[in-house]
């Protein structure tokens, strides 16, 4: 029987290691190395291609022998609102990790992101800008921000999410929309609403497809955003996170002006939220999620910023 470790290499004695064990493309897949204040790193992204057995085997078998897993294509839970929203089934997937902490990204989502949005103001003067923000309840720190920076924002979550042409226009209506969707979604299979595997790697017209046109500035999860997008984007910036060199050929071939990460390159992308918190945890030496207060520290430490690319 073939382990699915075959061919997987720990880190070197003295490094710490990260990996995010991912329900999405393994064609995503890196392990870079890097030094932060000091301490060597080896972060790694494994794809399984929405094999929930193999990702959860990976939790299994690994766990106790890295120092901080990630995960990846699915969320553990999200922060809405304050309130905190388990999805019942990815806890069974990671239920092999009894040593090692998961990290999914939410934490760091609702600082880092939020953070982001305020250093970005200078530049983008979000009271002039129009935001069509693909999911929000998974970003509610980049969807508070926003509207408190001014912008004027498309919340597509249930556009996008549920596939119901009903876009939302204020931050009182996807709070609205949280409470009474969340209990519900967070009981139902990630894949029905969230992009995994071989979706990650194809676009679709849908409902949502006609509000790319209005917007000036596309936000949010990188996979959602491609999934939906029309052909045509010129002219257009993306705010997101996770981003290989795949994409940003993506982008340059729809006509994309400008490509804005919350976080800078490490090594040679820009890896998930999730792979961030877990790192960040790894580097503090605790085995759960850090405090807001704590991301924040860790993020000033080590001097991250979000980076912008003119197309």
């Amino acid at each position: 029987m073939t382990s699915v470790l075959d061919g997987w290499q720990p880190a070197p004695a003295g490094y710490k290691h990260v990996v995010s064990v991912s329900l999405g493309s393994s064609k995503r897949n890196a392990r870079e190395e890097i030094t932060i204040l000091g301490q060597p790193f080896i972060l790694e992204r494994i794809g399984t291609d929405a094999d929930a057995k193999r990702a959860a085997a990976m939790f299994t078998e690994l766990d106790g022998r890295v120092d901080a897993f990630g995960l990846g294509g699915a969320d553990l839970y999200v922060i809405a609102d304050s309130k905190r929203y388990m999805f019942g089934n990815i806890r069974k997937l990671v239920a092999g990790a009894k040593i090692t902490p998961v990290l999914d990204g939410s934490g760091l989502k609702n600082t880092l992101e939020r953070d982001a949005i305020a250093q970005l103001d200078p530049v983008l003067n979000w009271r002039s800008q129009k935001v069509l923000m693909v999911s929000a309840v998974d970003r509610f720190g980049m969807a508070e921000a926003l509207s408190q920076a001014g912008a004027d924002v498309v919340y597509g979550d249930l556009v996008f999410g549920l596939n119901i042409d009903r876009p939302l226009r204020s931050l009182a209506s996807l709070r609205r929309v949280a409470r009474l969707v969340l209990p519900v979604i967070t009981k139902l299979p990630q894949d029905w609403f969230y992009p995994t595997g071989a979706k990650q790697e194809t676009s679709v017209q849908g409902n949502g497809t006609k509000y790319y046109a209005w917007a000036d500035v596309i936000a949010g999860d990188t996979h959602y955003a491609k999934r939906y997008a029309p052909t045509d984007l010129t002219g257009k910036t993306i705010l997101t996170q996770t981003i290989t060199e795949a994409d940003r050929v993506w982008m340059k071939e729809r006509g994309v002006a400008r490509l804005i990460t919350t976080t800078p390159r490490m090594g040679s992308r820009n890896f998930a939220t999730n792979v961030l918190e877990a790192f960040f945890v790894a580097l503090s030496g605790k085995k759960e999620a850090l405090t807001e207060t704590e991301y924040l520290e860790y993020i000033r430490q080590v001097g991250f910023r979000p980076e912008i690319n003119e197309l």
